[in-house]
């Protein structure tokens, strides 16, 4: 199935959001195989950043949002039609500081929204001013002597908040991201997956992460939640990628 949209694409060329549209376009297409999804009941939606170019280049129902915003819009419809599986594209710059509060309060009503978090630690729409993720000592527009600010962990915060599917991985990983997108549009409840993406332009982190990733192994219990909030609140020189915690909400309102 084709899912492109005819637009000309503006990304600067090499953009690792290539490969995140890659990875979804690659999900929908299984899931409507799969007879897991059908397109017309699929809504995504989009804020304000690099990554709300997404559904202009995808033939799918979609919105674009206000900065920080996209949040309430698509649980606004999910809550108009609750057989849509509703999508939420964002950036660490949109959902993480500029909309903090509709991310914490999603993730706390189990809203059943799945949000896809595109987090290039750095606002590069506008050129390359530091974000809430951006790693201390950060040198950008805004931060010229460096970033004096500890970054937020998106996960633990959700995770803490009430999330109850939880997941990171890598935009240059398109079979992985793709199978992980699959299973949280499956997903009943709120669904964070934090994408870690460099920006090749302001803030190009591709060489560290191509050599400091580490994926979760099998035995890993993805139901245990303080496990989950463990594993992502410990220290290491290597980002750790998987799917940390999913569980239903019955199952989760009897651990608490």
């Amino acid at each position: 199935m084709e899912l492109t949209v005819k637009n000309k694409i503006t990304w600067c060329p090499g953009c690792t959001n290539f490969a995140i549209l890659e990875s979804f376009k690659q999900a929908v297409n299984e899931l409507v195989v799969e007879n897991k999804l059908k397109v017309e009941n699929l809504v995504c939606g989009a804020g304000i950043g690099c990554h709300g170019k997404m559904v202009d280049y995808l033939n799918l129902n979609s919105f674009c949002g206000l900065h920080g915003r996209i949040i309430p819009t698509m649980t606004g419809v999910k809550l108009a039609n609750p057989a849509l599986t509703v999508v939420a594209f964002t950036g660490d710059g949109d959902s993480l500081s500029e909309g903090m509060e509709h991310f914490i309060h999603a993730a706390k009503k189990n809203s059943d929204i799945k949000l896809f978090l595109h987090n290039n630690q750095v606002f590069a729409l506008t050129t390359g001013q530091f974000t809430a993720t951006s790693p201390k000592g950060f040198k950008g527009r805004t931060t010229p002597e460096g970033s004096t600010e500890e970054p937020l962990i998106p996960l633990a915060l959700s995770l803490t908040a009430g999330a109850t599917f939880v997941a990171r991985t890598y935009a240059l990983k398109i079979k992985e991201t793709k199978e992980i997108m699959k299973q949280a549009m499956e997903h009943k409840g709120f669904a964070l997956v934090e994408i870690i993406q460099p920006c090749i332009t302001f803030d190009d982190t591709s060489e560290f992460f191509n050599n400091n990733l580490e994926w979760l192994d099998k035995t890993y219990d993805k139901y245990n939640y303080q496990n989950a909030l463990q594993t992502l609140t410990m220290s290491g020189s290597k980002a750790k990628c998987g799917i940390f915690y999913q569980i239903n909400k019955l199952t989760f309102e009897e651990q608490i």
